[in-house]
């Protein structure tokens, strides 16, 4: 198993490379920018990206997605939910960053909640965690007992959900239903700061920890 991340662009967004170590397979999760950086890593690593998975399609996980699929032709995958989404990611970089971008590609096909990536000898499990996004998901390595989860959990924080098709009742629940039933060891690769444990979350995460405030 490899797992490498880096950190990309102006809101700082991990993206990361999951890869078999025995056949040398990768996908890449959320390449959100600096598309050379992360072909870099793959070369560094003498991987092959076979596919491009995305937690969600905000614009800040995804700006590199173009980059990425023309430099490898791996195929983009994204939940079905999250197209409307992608489709706003010029206007949204034109508001945030005073930038003009080319749209993304529609994915070549759709992540489904329950679905098994494989990756080499490795399976991600995907995990469909609406709230921040409304099709956002993430993905879980039961074997090396980690999640990459996108925006959804960070360390003693979670995703926002003041932004367009987001809800928050709707992503508490999806942490508590989807994440927090992971046992207390699993990893939190976030898609923004430090990683975390689902222990350390279940305990102090002041929203969805065991002393948050309810509902």
């Amino acid at each position: 198993m490899i797992v490498k991340g880096l950190t990309v662009g102006l809101l700082q967004e991990n993206c990361y490379i999951f890869g078999c170590s025995r056949t040398r397979k990768a996908v890449v999760i959320d390449p959100g920018d600096n598309a050379r950086a992360i072909l870099r890593l793959v070369d560094q690593q003498a991987l092959t990206v076979e596919k491009i998975i995305n937690t969600h399609a905000h614009f800040d996980h995804v700006m590199a997605v173009s980059a990425i699929r023309a430099a490898t032709d791996a195929p983009f995958y994204l939940h079905r939910e999250d197209l409307p989404v992608l489709h706003e990611m010029p206007s949204r970089v034109r508001l945030w960053l005073d930038m003009e971008v080319d749209p993304v590609d529609d994915p070549d096909d759709f992540l489904e909640h329950g679905q098994i990536i494989q990756v080499g000898d490795e399976e991600l499990e995907v995990r469909f965690t609406p709230g921040h996004a409304p099709g956002h998901v993430v993905f879980v390595h039961h074997a090396g007992r980690q999640v990459f989860a996108g925006d959804t959990l960070f360390q003693g924080s979670i995703g926002r959900f003041d932004l367009p098709g987001a809800d928050g009742p709707t992503l508490l629940r999806s942490i508590r239903e989807q994440l927090l039933t992971l046992p207390d060891d699993y990893v939190i690769y976030p898609g923004h700061g430090p990683a975390t444990t689902i222990g350390e979350e279940r305990v102090h995460n002041p929203y969805v920890g065991a002393h948050a405030l309810q509902e």
